[in-house]
């Protein structure tokens, strides 16, 4: 293994790449942050209807790719293709993108969490996901979905303020029970701190999760 970690990380839109590259910045500025973009990854599954055995195995040979070229981590930053980090089982971290962030959520214990996306689709996959999470984890966690189609527009355009606008202005009457806020996409995860500071909440994503978590473990790593 490098001294100074290896990350792959795995995409298949160029928007989710730079969320994941300052999260692991902040939390691992030491480490190499490999980008493999496939863009045609959303769009195949798209057109066949959802992820099929094919765009399965593509996934896989994407990641046995990063780790034959010794990556010392692999985070796919797109929740699709998670069920392919999930069932990988290899001698270093293949991570799905909300993985972690799920577990800070159900450790969290709160009450009630509110999932962002920035179209229905995303909320909906992303809502499904939590709750089956949360469940497993033996948690009652009510779960809700928010859309906000002003921040797709947003983040299709590079415009981080309209972005941080958007998700503020969706997020600015929410109900009292409300405790938390998942940003349910890595183009979303930009805007964490300041919705954090407009609403006061805890404001989770994929992003900064899975660097915190990939942090931990290159500690422990180092300390054995």
């Amino acid at each position: 293994m490098s001294i100074a970690p290896k990350i792959a990380l795995i995409s298949a839109v160029p928007s989710a790449i730079p969320a994941a590259q300052t999260a692991l910045r902040d939390s691992l500025p030491d480490a190499v942050v490999w980008n493999i973009l496939d863009d045609r990854l959303l769009l195949e599954a798209d057109s066949r209807g959802g992820l099929d055995a094919g765009l399965r195995r593509r996934m896989q040979r994407l990641i046995e790719h990063a780790l034959a070229e010794d990556a010392d981590a692999v985070l796919l930053t797109c929740s699709l293709y998670g069920p392919v980090a999930q069932a990988t089982h290899v001698g270093v971290p293949v991570m799905a993108p909300d993985e972690a962030a799920f577990t800070d959520i159900t450790t969290a214990g709160y009450a009630s969490v509110l999932v962002v996306a920035s179209f229905d689709a995303a909320r909906d996959d992303s809502v499904e996901r939590l709750r089956t999470a949360l469940r497993d984890a033996g948690a009652d966690s009510r779960v809700a979905g928010l859309s906000v189609p002003a921040a797709m527009a947003a983040t299709k355009a590079g415009d981080h303020d309209a972005l941080v606008a958007a998700l503020v202005d969706a997020c600015t009457d929410l109900p009292a029970d409300v405790e938390a806020v998942f940003l349910a996409q890595y183009s979303l995860a930009a805007a964490g701190n300041a919705l954090h500071e407009a609403v006061g909440l805890p404001v989770i994503s994929g992003p900064k999760s899975a660097a915190a978590a990939l942090h931990r473990h290159m500690s422990e790593r180092n300390d054995r």
